[in-house]
């Protein structure tokens, strides 16, 4: 055997081990989804955060103004969008 086939040291071979964890993923989701229960609606969610988010850069100054145009153009800050992403 060559030795990248031995557990290094022991001369015992190496054995494949492989895991599939897509049951357990599948079970994760449901799970997930269970506990945010019938009433949770991923697209009022979002258009809560979008509110929330006009709210937080509403009523900025000048200079503010000016600081979140500088960080948008680097590209820390997410530019403000108009239409929302949020389904209607």
């Amino acid at each position: 055997m060559a030795p990248h086939d031995q557990t290094p040291g022991s001369g015992t071979p190496l054995v494949a081990f492989d895991v599939d964890l897509t049951a357990q993923e599948l079970q994760r989701r449901a799970q997930v989804l269970a506990a945010l229960g019938p009433q949770w609606d991923p697209v009022e969610v979002l258009r809560g955060e979008e509110a929330a988010h006009a709210l937080l850069y509403s009523g900025l100054d000048a200079d503010q103004q000016r600081i979140h145009a500088e960080l948008v153009a680097a590209g820390v800050l997410p530019p403000r969008e108009g239409g929302g992403r949020a389904a209607a």
